[in-house]
C-alpha cells in the first residue's frame, strides 16, 4: 500500500531541508516538495536535486513571479500599504499566493496534508494556515516547529549532519531570511539585540551599504497608468521587468533599507532588517502622483484605509471579504492616478524632480500668488468667518461664563 502524501512548502533552506527526513521518520509520508518561485532568483537553482537527496519523492518548482507582482504587489502599491510606517509587506504579500499554490498541488497529488517550516513564534504560520484554510479547510496542516524537540537553528544543522545531509549554512550566516522579487528580510543572530548596530556590509544582499553607493546621483523616470507603473525611462516593460529594474537601480544607490522593531501577529515584538529597493522607489513615486491627482478627502480617507489594508495583509487575511472590498475601493481611487514622476536617487535618498499628470488637480492660476479670475482674495473673508465660527462661539461662551463667575 502506497504511503500517504504530504506537500512541503520547500525553500531549500535549513528549516525545510531538515523537515524532509523528519516528516518521513515521524509520519512515514511520501514528501512532495513544492518550491513556489516568487522571484527568489538563483535560490531556486539546484533545488530539485537537493530535495531528492534529502529524501523527497518529488520536487516541483513553480514560477508565479508575474502573478505575484500583478495580483499582489501592485494592489498593495495602489493602496500605499505600509505596516507600522516602515514595512512594505514583502513576505506578507507572498504568503497567500504560496498557500494558493500549495493547495493546488495538494489537490493535484492527492495529498492529505500540507507542511510548512514557519516557527511557532512567527507570523508566517498564521499566514500560511489562514490562506490554506480559506481555500481548503479539509487539508491537514503540519507545523514541525510546534512539534519537534529541536530548539534552534544550530540544532537543525546538527540534525542534518546526523542524517548525512549537506547544508551550506555557516553559523555566522544562519540568519532567518526570506527573499522574493519585492524584498529580502533578515532576522536572528545578533539582530535579536536591538542595541547592536547592524553590520550592513555583512548582512545586506541586494542593496549597497551607503558608503558603497555611487558618489553621483542618478535619475529615474516612471510612468503610471491608473496607479500602476508601466514605463521606466520611456521604455515599456512588464510588471516583473519594472520591479527588477527598480531593484537594481535602487540597490545600487542604497534605497529602501529598513531596521524595524515590529509587532508580530502572535503578540511579541521582533526585529528585522528589510531590503526593498524597487518597492520603495515605486511607493514614493506613486505617492507623489497621488498628491497631485487625488482630492483632499479621498487622499485622507485612503491613508486611513491603507493602514487597515496593511494590517489585514500582515495578519494573513488576504482571502477575506474586507481585503477584497478594500482592493476595489483602491482601484476606484486610481482611475485618475496617471502620469509621470522623476526621482533623483542618491545615497539612500529619493529627491522628487518632476511630476506631471493629465488629471492633475493642481491649478497654477489658483495656487499662484498672482490674482486670477478663478480665485478672489476677498472670498477668503467669508470662508474664514464661517470656518472659524465654532471657535468664536466657544470663546463667547467662556467669556459669558467668566462674567457670571465674577458676579457670583
Amino acid at each position: 500500500m502506497a504511503n500517504k502524501k504530504v506537500i512541503l512548502a520547500y525553500s531549500g533552506g535549513l528549516d525545510t531541508t531538515t523537515i524532509v527526513p523528519w516528516l518521513k521518520e515521524t509520519y512515514d509520508y511520501d514528501v512532495i516538495c513544492v518550491c513556489v518561485d516568487v522571484g527568489q532568483g538563483k535560490e531556486t537553482e539546484g533545488l530539485e536535486e537537493k530535495a531528492l537527496k534529502s529524501g523527497a519523492s518529488k520536487c516541483y518548482i513553480v514560477d508565479v513571479t508575474d502573478e505575484f507582482v500583478e495580483n499582489y504587489c501592485w494592489p498593495a502599491l495602489k493602496a500605499d500599504a505600509v505596516y507600522e510606517k516602515k514595512y512594505l509587506l514583502g513576505t506578507s504579500l507572498a504568503r497567500p499566493l504560496i498557500a494558493k499554490v500549495l493547495v493546488d498541488y495538494a489537490h493535484k497529488e492527492g495529498a492529505e496534508a500540507i507542511c510548512h517550516g514557519a516557527t511557532g513564534k512567527g507570523n508566517d504560520q498564521v499566514r500560511f494556515e489562514l490562506g490554506i484554510g480559506a481555500l481548503d479547510p479539509q487539508i491537514k496542516i503540519i507545523a514541525p516547529w510546534r512539534e519537534w524537540d529541536l530548539q534552534s537553528r544550530e540544532d537543525l544543522m546538527d540534525f542534518c549532519i546526523e542524517h548525512d545531509i549537506k547544508v551550506n549554512t555557516r553559523y555566522d550566516q544562519s540568519y532567518s531570511r526570506d527573499t522574493n522579487i519585492l524584498h529580502m528580510s533578515h532576522e536572528g543572530l545578533e539582530l535579536e539585540d536591538p542595541s547592536i548596530e547592524p553590520n550592513y556590509k555583512h548582512i545586506l544582499r541586494i542593496t549597497n551599504a551607503l558608503d558603497e553607493t555611487p558618489d553621483e546621483p542618478e535619475e529615474i523616470k516612471i510612468d503610471f497608468e491608473k496607479g500602476v507603473p508601466v514605463k521606466i525611462n520611456d521604455q515599456a516593460m512588464t510588471p516583473k521587468e519594472i520591479l527588477m529594474y527598480c531593484n537594481k537601480i535602487g540597490g545600487k544607490h542604497g534605497i529602501g533599507v529598513v531596521d524595524l522593531i515590529e509587532n508580530r501577529v502572535v503578540g511579541m515584538k521582533s526585529r528585522g532588517i528589510y531590503e526593498t529597493p524597487g518597492g520603495t522607489i515605486l511607493y514614493r513615486a506613486h505617492e507623489e502622483l497621488e498628491h497631485m491627482c487625488l482630492d483632499r478627502e479621498t487622499f485622507a480617507f485612503k491613508e486611513e484605509a491603507a493602514v487597515k489594508f496593511a494590517e489585514i495583509v500582515y495578519g494573513g487575511k488576504w482571502f477575506t471579504p474586507l481585503r477584497e472590498a478594500l482592493s476595489k475601493f483602491f482601484d476606484e481611487t486610481q482611475k485618475t492616478v496617471t502620469g509621470t514622476v522623476k526621482l533623483k536617487l542618491y545615497k539612500g535618498n529619493m529627491i522628487l524632480t518632476y511630476v506631471s499628470s493629465p488629471y492633475s488637480l493642481y491649478n497654477a492660476e489658483i495656487a499662484s500668488f498672482t490674482t486670477g479670475d478663478l480665485y478672489n482674495h476677498k472670498d477668503a473673508e467669508g470662508f474664514i468667518h464661517l470656518y472659524g465660527l465654532p471657535l468664536r462661539v466657544r470663546a463667547l461662551m467662556r467669556m459669558s461664563a467668566n462674567e457670571k463667575n465674577k458676579e457670583n
